[in-house]
């Protein structure tokens, strides 16, 4: 397996991702538990031994699943990216949006990164995770009521402590990222890219490069839209936020269907799928260090890893690009 380094550290990660969002089912309808623990112990005997994670995904099942798959495997056989900074526990920091737990309960969810709450996390991730450290420790989106420096300070103390390998960001602007870089190095920013949503290449991305960090994508494949499966009078479940989203609205699902199309022709020359042409893409594009790739399943796991086997030339490439920049997005 090809391993990349995470921006300028000593860790190493691989370039897929395990992405653990949708085995803690929340937001994505459920998810059967037994079924999540086999993808992540076939994802690692697979070769993929960099996972994403957070306290968020599931309210800490993500995390549980992940310890419980990894339980026995030497800790430096994997790498460990995890979060903090979504709060569902009290009504501290910036209100973000409402949701349910699973009991169909209201709850009520803030962005929130003051010093001892970033601490606690960690603490409780590292119990979650059956764990002594995290690789990568990573705000999961700025709260607007604490100073970044102080967020960044709590996580130098972690550094310092041995708990924490490594920090990076998610879904930090360019002024954001250099805000947290008074204070600390960033390994990362961890932001959503794909096909359809290429906004990052404008001002993140070359920052990432000049600043010497990776980019972590998340939802290279739009949550599946860029697989080709979902069509335009597709019914998501009950408690499936792709429902709400601009993204899956039938106008934007048939637009994105015709890009498919466009592009199923190199798909089908490497013999892959479009899901796995799409992933192998992103992995090509600058600073994108380990692209994730969320499985809930051992069948998409399988399906995501076959994207390591697909060699892209230069045109190629170039012809998935430009099929891109021609795709509009019809805006809500």
């Amino acid at each position: 397996m090809e391993y990349r380094k995470l921006g300028n550290t000593d860790i190493e990660v691989t370039p897929m991702a395990f992405g653990a969002w949708a085995i803690g089912g929340w937001m994505w309808g459920g998810a059967d538990i037994n079924e999540g623990i086999h993808a992540l112990k076939v994802s690692f005997d697979l070769g993929i031994t960099t996972i994403d994670t957070a306290p968020v995904y599931g309210f800490g099942r993500s995390e549980e699943l992940v310890g419980k798959a990894m339980e026995g495997i030497p800790r430096d056989q994997y790498q460990i990216l995890t979060k903090y900074g979504m709060n569902w526990e009290t009504h501290e920091g910036e209100y973000f949006f409402d949701t349910k737990d699973f009991d169909g309960n209201l709850v009520k969810m803030y962005k929130y990164s003051a010093r001892e709450r970033v601490k606690k996390e960690c603490e409780d991730s590292l119990q979650r995770l059956k764990t002594d450290y995290i690789d990568l420790y990573q705000v999961h989106w700025l709260d607007k009521t604490t100073p970044i420096a102080e967020t960044m300070e709590a996580v130098l103390e972690l550094i310092d402590e041995g708990k924490v390998r490594a920090a990076g960001v998610c879904n930090y602007s360019a002024e954001n990222v250099n805000d947290a870089l008074q204070v600390l190095n960033l390994a990362s920013n961890q932001v959503p890219y794909s096909l359809v949503r290429r906004e990052i290449e404008k001002d993140v991305i070359p920052q990432a490069i000049k600043k010497g960090m990776s980019i972590l994508p998340y939802s290279p494949l739009m949550r599946g839209l860029l697989t080709g499966k979902i069509k335009s009078d597709h019914q998501f479940k009950e408690g499936d936020s792709r429902a709400d989203m601009k993204y899956f609205t039938s106008e934007n699902i048939r637009r994105t269907n015709v890009l498919l199309d466009k592009i199923r022709p190199i798909a089908e020359g490497h013999s892959a799928t479009l899901a796995q042409l799409v992933l192998r893409w992103t992995m090509e594009q600058p600073a994108m260090t380990s692209v994730l790739a969320g499985a809930r399943n051992e069948k998409q796991v399988r399906d995501n890893i076959k994207a390591l086997d697909v060699k892209l030339s230069e045109s190629e490439l170039a012809a998935i690009t430009k099929a891109a920049d021609e795709f509009e997005l019809e805006e809500k």
